[in-house]
């Protein structure tokens, strides 16, 4: 496979790119079907992602990077939960199904902006810093790969909230 000698951040970047396709394919879908199909892959990749982003590269980067960039990259995953959460239990023929798609896609772009960003964002700065980017990939591709397996087998987790966002019952 070509993307096995990815480092950290070409393997982030490459979730990023793979997630922005899905959600343009989604978009131009007309089929329910489809829309459901490919919403349910856009779930199964954010979660995959947010997970390695969390169990490992965060922190990596804690007390590396600016402290308030990594506070808000935790807030953003969880808003990003509480909507997979519901798109995945939802239907395209729910009333605001698209509209929850839509706005998890524009939330995810909205990260990935920050992420990204040229000498200021996440990736910079922690290449910067000089984390081993190269071992670090290693670790994301291996933790990446138990997630996949187990999802596919039993399922997407319920969301866990990284801040206090949590919503009283």
């Amino acid at each position: 496979m070509a993307d096995t000698k990815q480092d950290a951040i070409a393997l982030l970047k490459a979730d990023h790119r793979k997630v922005e396709e899905l959600f343009e394919q989604f978009e131009s879908t007309k089929s329910s079907a489809k829309k459901q199909k490919i919403a349910m892959q856009i779930c199964m990749e954010l979660t995959v992602h947010t997970r390695i982003e969390e169990e490992i590269f965060y922190p990596a980067c804690q007390g590396k990077i600016e402290d308030d960039l990594l506070k808000e990259a935790y807030v953003e995953h969880d808003g990003a939960k509480v909507l997979i959460a519901d798109i995945e239990t939802g239907s395209p023929d729910d009333e605001y199904y698209n509209a929850k798609v839509k706005v998890l896609s524009e939330q995810i772009k909205h990260h990935v902006g920050e992420e990204e960003q040229r000498m200021e964002g996440m990736f910079s700065q922690a290449r910067k810093a000089g984390l081993d980017m190269d071992a670090l990939g290693e670790q994301l591709r291996a933790r990446k790969t138990d997630l996949i397996a187990t999802y596919k087998a039993s399922g997407l987790p319920k969301p866990e909230l990284t801040t206090l966002m949590q919503v009283a019952a």
